[in-house]
């Protein structure tokens, strides 16, 4: 009875507010507003579009799905496969995933700005472009805040692919070893497959995740207006969430902002409801192939 209580108390506060964004927003939601930008002026309400927004939220969105999975599946094979449970240098990876699942998103906006903008792109301006005035990969930018975010959701995309590793049986892992495969092939050609399906999982709620997310992105790539959409990875680029801060609490009049705010809102729902749709497609086309979980 409590369950059921408190189950209905969530979709309720849901419903609740997803109806009143949807009913303050739904008017202003057009195809000029979707598909024009924001030359205009962005607090004025009829002449402010959220096309280039759109275009950042997807963009560092995929690059960072592109990177995280990659890093949060070859942890988590690691940890699950071939460190020993009780080794030290396990404890210690594992504490530092469990570590960063609680480290608030300021702090990541401030380690992309330090690590991967102080650190990593001032290494390869060294490196690459030595002598030059301008710096061009220690600079803010779309690949930057990819690779924030990307750290960001990664214990979600470990925790999620670790589990979807022990609920693969042992006696597969025991049968393929048994008729002569080498580790790394039952890793690759029976365990992988039938983790699938929980890898993508892992996958979505890092998107689920990363879609909102504004504070990271203030230190390192995200902009209050730029005239073009980003050409390349190091260029900054609008972003959706953003604009809903910046809408929030730079407009000179709120009233007259707040139709485009309620509008940019419901746009980013849909956006990340549209971008976990595509994700879960994907999870039930895989898990339907030959090879998909038992």
């Amino acid at each position: 009875m409590l369950t059921a209580l408190a189950t209905g108390l969530i979709v309720a506060m849901l419903a609740l507010i997803l109806g009143h964004v949807t009913v303050h927003g739904w008017s202003v939601v057009t195809w000029g507003f979707l598909s024009s930008g924001a030359e205009e002026g962005l607090f004025t309400a009829g002449r402010s579009g959220i096309f280039p927004m759109l275009f950042g939220t997807a963009a560092r969105v995929i690059l960072m799905t592109l990177l995280v999975i990659p890093a949060g599946v070859i942890t988590a094979v690691y940890l699950n496969e071939y460190a020993p449970a009780s080794g030290r240098l396990t404890r210690w990876v594992r504490g530092a995933v469990n570590h960063l699942a609680g480290v608030p998103s300021i702090v990541f906006g401030l380690f992309g700005l330090g690590f991967f903008i102080g650190f990593v792109g001032a290494g390869l301006d060294d490196w690459l472009r030595p002598g030059a005035i301008q710096p061009y990969w220690a600079a803010e930018g779309l690949l930057w805040a990819s690779a924030t975010l990307a750290v960001m959701t990664l214990p979600v995309v470990v925790a999620a692919t670790e589990e979807a590793l022990r609920a693969v049986p042992a006696g597969l892992r025991e049968a393929s070893l048994a008729l002569g495969a080498t580790r790394l092939q039952t890793l690759v050609r029976i365990v992988l497959p039938h983790s699938r399906s929980g890898i993508l999982t892992g996958s979505i709620l890092a998107v689920g995740r990363a879609a909102g997310e504004v504070v990271p992105l203030l230190f390192t790539g995200a902009a209050l207006y730029v005239s073009g959409l980003p050409g390349s990875l190091n260029d900054k680029f609008m972003d959706l969430a953003y604009h809903v801060w910046v809408l929030c609490t730079q407009s000179p009049d709120i009233d007259q902002t707040k139709p485009l705010l309620y509008g940019a809102v419901l746009v980013l729902l849909g956006l990340t409801l549209s971008l976990n749709l595509v994700a879960i497609m994907i999870r039930a086309r895989i898990s339907r192939g030959p090879q998909g979980t038992p």
